[in-house]
């Protein structure tokens, strides 16, 4: 058994990586952090982030402080100087839609390999999102074979999937409503579960945190399932909300909350809107159907959440066409670029969508703003938009305007300012933050989930 606070290493500087790699440092464990960027690695060693986070800058300069986080571009050195390694790798889709494991393939293999030359027992943790059977099939496959030692005599294996939702993953982090530990053999789940008794002492005591461990395929597939399920009820509020676009007196925000009562389906991700984006949602979804697909099962929910959610971009030009007719040659701004707020992360943002259907449809000048993803935008969106740093420039000589995050900043946002700031004060809240009844009584508003 590991004894009080073991060393941990996690190959992967990600969102999940770093978030946990500074959550675990900032409470007095010590721990090194792997990636090849040499830039990015270079930045959290002076204690800062290379991307924006909410919460995340506070608990990097605690570890920085403390001097227990290092990062670096070995994983043998974090292997052969730590008791656990956490794998926190990308698993992006390719181009097909499917599942690259190629960065679980390699870190894999370097793990093995620095299994070779250690002594004593060691816990390996995949925490990226993965197929049903990549843990034990290839994680488990290439340790055996890059260190020529056994699963559960030399070494642990688990698989643990995060639940963390950007934006919030540093407070999810802190405060879980579930852990779930996927494992190998008993000792494997042991070793994690005494790490997380350790970290979550106090929370833990004051708190019902349920710790369930299952094999290691049911932990893999509990992540799909539940970002799928959330993914699902993004389209079906979206769904609803065309319904309610057809019919006057309807309120497609009212109906969320009227449904949202009932305690067996709650509200959470009942918001409709211009569709779900970020790192998880669109890639799991379509991980997970493909895989399906490959074992000759065809999931008609999952394509049915996919085509809704993409259709939610032409939906809501279509809303803006239908308000000013011609966009082609109009001054089009969009607020938010990140997919979220509190975050940065551009990946699968629903504003992606949108300007590329507003390009689609021969629009020219559109102007984009967002108060922390703009760096990130520019890698995503290159020359197809013109970035600006305020809210005020983005409306100036404004003939339209698509709210896409929503962002504090966008929602202390009063009729006035529109109408003061634009040629014609023409809004379309793609995030349903604004007061219909004041909005729509001083300038043209459209909101989605209304006639």
């Amino acid at each position: 058994m590991i004894m009080d606070k073991p060393r941990i290493s996690i190959a992967g500087c990600g969102f999940v990586g770093l978030v946990s790699a500074a959550a675990f440092a900032s409470r007095g464990f010590n721990v090194i952090a792997t990636t090849i960027n040499k830039k990015e690695a270079n930045l959290i060693n002076s204690g800062q982030s290379p991307f924006y986070e909410n919460g995340l800058d506070e608990i990097l300069k605690k570890a920085h402080e403390l001097k227990n986080l290092r990062v670096t571009a070995d994983n043998y050195e974090a292997v052969q100087n730590t008791d656990i390694t956490f794998i926190s790798v990308g698993t992006p889709m390719k181009e097909d839609k499917s599942i690259d494991l190629s960065y679980i393939d390699n870190v894999s293999k370097q793990l093995g390999k620095a299994l070779k030359d250690k002594e004593s027992y060691h816990l390996i943790v995949d925490r990226s999102t993965i197929l049903p059977g990549t843990s034990r099939n290839l994680i488990g496959v290439n340790l055996v074979e890059n260190s020529g030692k056994s699963i559960g005599k030399d070494f642990g294996l688990c698989m643990q999937p995060e639940f963390l939702a950007e934006g919030k993953s540093v407070e999810n982090t802190f405060y879980p409503d579930r852990i779930i530990i996927g494992e190998y053999d008993k000792k494997s789940g042991d070793t994690l579960e005494n790490t997380y008794q350790l970290f979550y002492k106090e929370y833990f005591s004051q708190n019902e945190c349920p710790i369930h461990r299952i094999s290691l395929e049911s932990a893999e597939l509990v992540k799909y399932a539940n970002n799928c399920f959330l993914a699902t009820k993004v389209s079906f509020a979206n769904e609803f909300a065309n319904f309610a676009e057809l019919i006057p007196n309807v309120d497609i925000k009212q109906v969320m909350e009227g449904i949202g009562l009932d305690y067996r389906i709650n509200s959470r991700f009942l918001g409709a809107g211009a569709g779900f984006g970020g790192s998880c949602f669109s890639k799991d979804v379509n991980a997970i159907k493909n895989w399906a697909s490959q074992n000759n099962y065809d999931s008609k929910i999952l394509k049915a959440v996919l085509e809704i959610n993409d259709d939610q971009a032409i939906h809501i030009v279509n809303i803006a066409e239908k308000l000013l007719k011609d966009l082609t040659k109009k001054k089009i701004t969009i607020l938010g670029l990140s997919f979220k707020a509190g975050t940065s992360d551009m990946r699968e943002a629903p504003s992606i969508r949108v300007i590329k259907e507003l390009i689609k449809r021969n629009v020219g000048n559109i102007v984009g703003y967002d108060p922390k993803a703009i760096n990130e935008a520019k890698e995503y969106l290159k020359d197809s938009i013109v970035y600006v740093n305020s809210t005020k420039d983005a409306l100036k000589d404004s003939e339209c305007v698509f709210i896409l995050t929503e962002w504090e900043e966008f929602k202390n946002l009063s009729p006035e300012f529109f109408i003061k700031h634009m040629k014609t004060p023409n809004v379309i809240d793609g995030r349903k933050i604004y007061d219909y009844i004041d909005f729509n009584k001083k300038l043209n508003f459209k909101t989605i989930g209304l006639k």
